[in-house]
């Protein structure tokens, strides 16, 4: 724990230095604001105390006047030197919490599948969202609360020693008994903190859980089940807040305790030294104004403190993650990966050489030995039964995951050579779950090519079969909503391989894009791409024999491992496993000639 602790303190103002670095200057100017402000409300109770000392003893008007004047400039002073510092602060905040939120994005992105997973999903929402909503409201509370502290306890206490040094000591050990509590409640709480982030990303997944399954909680009766886990979440949320809420309500009763004690000695010992003529009564009221000022200021802390502990423990969540080195990564001196001036059909676009995969935490390989390639102006088929690794071709070609064993090179060069941005520049992909994005059919059709014209969007449209564009009232401005709900999964699909054929590439890859056709339109769109792609290489994952049943090349996977390759009449003579996929498929009546 001991070790937990102190990594939680290094990575946590590591990260904070980081983000603040940028915006030193406002950091700086908030800083001199913030003296100001606090020079300015300390000098008021000080010339308080001489115009009281004044008026009493020689009612000298001049002095007065100039006394008088003196706290008009320190109030005018700490109150610009207040609004102009809040300001200032809440830039900065602000702009700490973008930097957050947009760092942690990009690490996302950098990540691949496993290493995201290794956080999940709901913790990533939680790190990206409300860890830096903490951060931003607190740096901006501490600021507010926390920082003037410090420079208010030194001055109070040097003032106060210039009036007398022994209500300067009394001023100093009550300083620090406060000081000593307030510590000691963060040391105790950030542990509790930790534990309770832990607890917000577990209701963050159970409530992502119930919301998107709601339909298959009610038709299995299972309401009573997701309740009980929901409670049990909430109640361990629960619990550790009251621990965390009881220790600071003892700091925060102490501080009230401490405050009337001040009081008391200030008055009771301040009366005394005055009667010895240490210190004049007019003082009495200054070092009355020091001691409440320390304790104000001392009670603000207290609604700051208690969210810092919280604070530490998000930012060092937020370091988990920005330290976290990606299994897939760019290389340090890439290659230039470029397409052939005068591509000709037949010529090799990417190859599997002997090339395995094995997931960081499995005994064996997913895939194994692949050997085959992929040519322009053919089609390449990958089947298999469900399992055996058919998804993972795809995503090893686009590089979210790196081969184990063997390599994996795309027009001649090996794909851990170049960049990952290049590399997917040369590759139009079809995930297995068509996703729209919020906005419009334009909008999503031009995350293929953002400079694509009305025209190309119409004729990638119409390849992809989805006629029933033209029939929207608003066509191409049609809205889509947040994952394309508002189409069918039919839709969807269509909408996603015209989105792929918008870009010009040399790859095409189809992850079981046909599923949620018919068999008349899947039959059409495999006629439409043999024209729009038949100087392209093209990859075709599907669980359907008619899809792939006239492709130049069909890949079997089986247990990850090829146990057949050829063509469809080949397959058929010489691959069992391939040979019983037909099978199932035609003994309900359905042809593979469909």
């Amino acid at each position: 724990m001991a070790a937990q602790r102190d990594y939680s303190k290094r990575a946590s103002w590591r990260v904070l230095t980081q983000l603040v670095r940028p915006h030193w200057r406002l950091a700086v100017a908030a800083c001199a604001l913030l003296l100001a402000d606090i020079v300015g409300m300390l000098l008021i109770p000080t010339q308080l105390a001489a115009l009281v000392n004044v008026a009493v003893g020689t009612r000298n008007t001049a002095e007065l006047t100039s006394h008088g004047v003196a706290m008009l400039v320190a109030a005018v002073v700490g109150s610009g030197g207040c609004v102009a510092s809040y300001y200032v602060a809440s830039r900065l905040a602000a702009y700490v919490g973008r930097d957050l939120r947009v760092a942690v994005y990009k690490k996302s992105l950098a990540l691949s599948g496993a290493d995201f997973n290794a956080f999940g999903t709901g913790s990533m929402i939680t790190r990206t969202l409300s860890d830096a909503n903490v951060v931003q409201q607190t740096l901006l509370m501490t600021f507010m609360m926390v920082f003037p502290v410090p420079v208010t306890c030194v001055v109070s206490i040097v003032l106060a020693y210039g009036i007398d040094p022994v209500m300067g000591r009394m001023l100093l050990v009550i300083t620090i008994a406060m000081l000593a509590i307030s510590g000691v409640a963060v040391a105790k709480s950030t542990p509790i903190f930790l534990a309770m982030q832990g607890f917000v990303d577990r209701m963050n997944s159970r409530l992502r859980e119930v919301v998107t399954g709601t339909r298959v909680i009610r038709a299995f009766g299972k309401e009573e089940r997701e309740r009980g886990r929901l409670d049990e979440t909430f109640e361990d949320y629960a619990t550790n807040a009251i621990r965390v809420n009881m220790l600071f309500s003892v700091v925060d009763c102490s501080t009230f305790f401490l405050m009337n004690v001040v009081e008391v000695l200030v008055m009771w010992m301040g009366a005394d030294r005055v009667g010895a003529g240490a210190m004049q009564i007019g003082s009495i009221s200054a070092l009355l104004e020091y001691a409440m000022l320390i304790m104000f200021f001392m009670m603000m802390a207290q609604f700051a403190i208690i969210q810092v502990p919280r604070a530490l423990s998000c930012l060092t969540r937020t370091a988990a993650v920005l330290d976290a080195v990606p299994s897939v990564a760019d290389p340090e001196s890439p290659k230039c990966l470029a397409a052939p001036a005068d591509p000709r059909p037949g010529d090799e676009v990417a190859r599997f050489s002997h090339a395995s995969f094995r997931f960081a935490d499995a005994d064996e390989d997913t895939l194994h030995d692949l050997n085959f390639s992929i040519r322009r102006g053919e089609v390449t088929a990958i089947m298999g039964n469900t399992g055996s690794g058919k998804s993972t071709v795809a995503k090893m070609l686009l590089r979210f995951h790196d081969v184990t064993a063997g390599s994996l090179l795309m027009l001649g060069t090996d794909v851990r050579e170049v960049t990952q941005q290049d590399l997917r520049s040369h590759i139009a992909y079809v995930p297995q779950q068509a996703w729209l994005f919020s906005g419009t059919i334009a909008e999503n059709l031009r995350d293929g090519d953002p400079s694509a014209t009305d025209e190309e969007l119409w004729h990638a449209l119409d390849v992809a079969q989805a006629s029933f564009v033209h029939e929207l009232p608003d066509g191409l401005s049609t809205r889509v909503a947040q994952g394309g709900s508002n189409f069918s999964g039919g839709q969807r699909q269509r909408l996603a391989i015209a989105r792929a054929l918008v870009r010009h590439a040399d790859l095409y890859v189809f992850d079981d894009s046909f599923s949620a056709l018919d068999y008349k339109t899947d039959a059409a769109l495999r006629h439409a791409l043999e024209g729009e792609l038949a100087n392209q290489a093209v990859v075709i994952i599907a669980q359907r024999v008619s899809t792939v049943r006239h492709a130049a090349q069909i890949v079997v996977l089986g247990d990850g491992c090829v146990v057949g390759r050829g063509t469809h009449d080949q397959l058929m003579e010489t691959c069992p496993a391939y040979k019983d996929i037909v099978e199932s498929q035609t003994r309900g009546g359905a042809t593979a000639d469909e």
